[in-house]
């Protein structure tokens, strides 16, 4: 059984995008799999993660509040301004815009956690941006798209606070504390993750895909050039803020997935609820919710090859 995890894993990539194709394609063969499953899939996935943590892992974080700061900064910096050029460089209409802008203003989704701890980085980094981006957003979300856009998003902050620890927090916590109370039961459970963990970003995909596919396809090739460039050049100014502050590799690989992955969920409900006359404005949530995963996916099959060597360094693994 470790094997075949283990060989899932090195294959995730390829997995994820053989599902996201036939998804995109065939639609009807996915449908069956819920939206509304979605964040039951990341609960199973971080209740995983949970259990290969300390309680002393989140105790470096608070005893590290630079990296901190910087994360934060960093996130609510780089992706709605890149979200703000690209969309005036590539001369998207309002509706896409406001999309593209929402994806950029939004926090970092929970799926960070998870590709972040596929490519063996800073798992406690990564919740910790993501918990405290999260907590964030109710004013900055707002503030940011206002200043793009100069108009007004409400985010409902009560249900914000309710996703983030029911999401990340609880599972995360029990699986601490299950690793704390029956250590033998974690041992046995890690072998088999990796797999847990494709098989729910495969069907998390299989359900944004599908159900989005129509207007996925109509979109054309712009928006998706967007997307991917958006996604694509967060990874990099997350690393490369990483290597600015001379960050060891675990941490400068949960920066850059970090920066890189946002919660695009939130974008496409905040698109439909506080843009309801502009329905394409909810695409660029869906296509970002797909591509991210796609790419978070062969990110972190790159990332697992790459070790620590020393604080500033790191070395691939053949």
């Amino acid at each position: 059984m470790k094997k075949v995890s283990e060989a899932i894993g090195k294959y995730m990539a390829v997995i994820v995008l053989a599902v996201a194709v036939l998804a995109l394609f065939l639609p009807q063969s996915c449908l069956w799999i819920q939206t509304s499953w979605v964040n039951y899939l990341l609960m199973i996935v971080m209740f995983g993660m949970g259990l290969t943590m300390k309680p002393s892992d989140f105790g470096v974080v608070f005893s590290r509040p630079k990296d901190m700061i910087v994360g934060c900064t960093a996130q609510f910096l780089i992706m709605p301004l890149l979200a703000f050029a690209l969309g005036r460089l590539f001369g998207l209409s309002s509706e896409l815009l406001v999309g593209v802008i929402l994806v950029g203003t939004c926090p970092g989704g929970t799926s960070s956690n998870v590709i972040t701890y596929l490519s063996k980085g800073d798992v406690a980094l990564s919740v910790g941006m993501t918990s405290v981006n999260t907590l964030l957003a109710p004013l900055l979300t707002p503030a940011l798209t206002y200043l793009f856009l100069r108009t007004s998003v409400d985010v409902d902050v009560r249900a914000m606070f309710i996703s983030i620890i029911r999401v990340v927090v609880i599972p995360i916590g029990l699986g601490i504390l299950i690793n704390k109370l029956i250590p033998k039961f974690s041992d046995k459970a890690k072998d088999i993750l990796p797999s847990v963990s494709v098989t729910a970003i495969c069907l998390i995909v299989a359900a944004v895909v599908s159900h989005n596919s129509e207007k996925i396809l109509t979109t054309g090739a712009l928006i998706f050039a967007v997307v991917i460039l958006h996604n694509l050049l967060g990874y990099a100014c997350g690393y490369l803020i990483g290597l600015i502050f001379r960050m060891d590799m675990p941490r400068k690989k949960a920066v850059a997935v970090e920066i890189g992955m946002q919660n695009s969920g939130l974008a496409t409900t905040l698109a439909g609820s506080a843009f309801p006359d502009l329905a394409m404005a909810t695409v660029p949530g869906a296509v970002f919710s797909v591509w991210h995963n796609i790419s978070g996916a062969i990110l972190a099959a790159v990332f697992r090859r790459i070790e620590s060597s020393d604080p500033a360094e790191g070395t691939v693994k053949d």
